[in-house]
């Protein structure tokens, strides 16, 4: 009996079922993996674009990266234990909703960086992983210099050509208008520097100007 074990067990070695992984490779896999979750958490802590960041998010994100690569080490080493950890995975159901639509693109970038780390093509995590995250530190730099802003004018109507002329040249959206008497309280969506409230402070008539910062595309 004992040496029928061992001969399918070593048909199986020959096939490629089951690989052994040594403890060195193993430490490998999860330093590497380790290290592509600590760039993906330091650029989605740093760039958060959100109203209030998740420390719990971003450690969810380091959690990840490193299961996966748990999970990959697995299925790698053994074709017969990845069938039934698939079909074991199948039945996991996940019900929070992701509000922010760019952390589901974190949730896959720290999937992606696990599996090839758990698949040992560290060259591909690492090289793989810095590139991302340069590419995604670009766009934020180039794409988002200009913040989205609920802009809120309160000025007498004769100040009303001096404030438009203020706000030629800005991209705007608007939201809502409120007369009361001769003054006006107008609402637009902008993207602009911060400097607008000063200029339009200095027009004579403006009574009050608000900018709040919010994360909807103007």
């Amino acid at each position: 009996m004992n040496s029928i074990k061992t001969l399918l067990a070593e048909n199986m070695q020959q096939l490629g079922m089951i690989e052994s992984l040594s403890i060195s490779t193993m430490c490998v896999s999860f330093l590497v993996s380790l290290v592509c979750a600590i760039m993906i958490y330091q650029v989605y802590r740093h760039f958060y674009k959100g109203v209030s960041f998740s420390e719990n998010f971003g450690m969810l994100l380091i959690l990840l990266t490193v299961v996966t690569t748990f999970i990959i080490l697995c299925i790698s080493s053994n074709l017969v234990l990845s069938l039934g950890m698939v079909g074991a995975l199948s039945i996991v159901r996940f019900r929070a909703a992701v509000k922010e639509p760019l952390d589901v693109g974190f949730l896959f970038f720290a999937i992606a960086a696990g599996i090839t780390a758990g698949a040992r093509l560290y060259d591909v995590a690492l090289v793989g992983t810095i590139i991302v995250c340069v590419i995604f530190v670009l766009s934020y730099v180039f794409v988002s210099s200009k913040k989205s802003y609920l802009l809120v004018i309160r000025y007498a109507d004769e100040a009303g050509d001096d404030v438009m002329e203020c706000l030629d040249g800005v991209k705007k959206k608007f939201k809502s208008k409120i007369k009361n008497g001769e003054v006006t309280e107008l609402t637009y969506a902008v993207r602009c520097d911060e400097d607008l409230v000063d200029d339009l402070n200095k027009i004579q008539g403006v009574e009050n100007v608000v900018l709040v910062q919010f994360t909807q595309e103007a």
